[in-house]
């Protein structure tokens, strides 16, 4: 399985900036993509979820400023984020899961200054 992230870049506070990851390979149809995050420094945390049923979960940290979503036929997920800040600088990783596997993406840097 490999998985292909792209759409980090540079933008100002307050922007928004549309992640997208793409997963190929053997991957069992029931499973959950998301996206995690991780600043310089610090841990690799959750950004936001989704399950190939559609089921949602967000950190508090980006909630209501992030949307998830995913094109099943495609094995893509998607983040949306928007009014981004300085705070959320960082390398965002996609993350596909299955049965007892994970497996991530190599990380998109999203560089929020002004």
């Amino acid at each position: 399985v490999q998985l292909q992230a792209c759409g980090g870049g540079l933008v100002q506070p307050g922007g928004s900036l549309r992640l997208s990851c793409a997963a190929s390979g053997n991957i069992f149809r029931i499973n959950v993509m998301g996206w995690y995050r991780q600043a310089p420094g610090k841990q690799r945390d959750l950004v936001a979820s989704i399950t190939s049923g559609g089921k949602l979960e967000y950190a508090d940290s980006m909630k209501g400023r992030v949307t998830i979503s995913r094109d099943n036929g495609k094995n893509t997920v998607y983040l949306q984020m928007n009014t981004l800040k300085p705070d959320d600088t960082a390398v965002y990783y996609c993350n596909l899961k299955f049965t007892r596997y994970s497996f991530w993406g190599q990380g998109t840097l999203v560089t929020v200054s002004s």
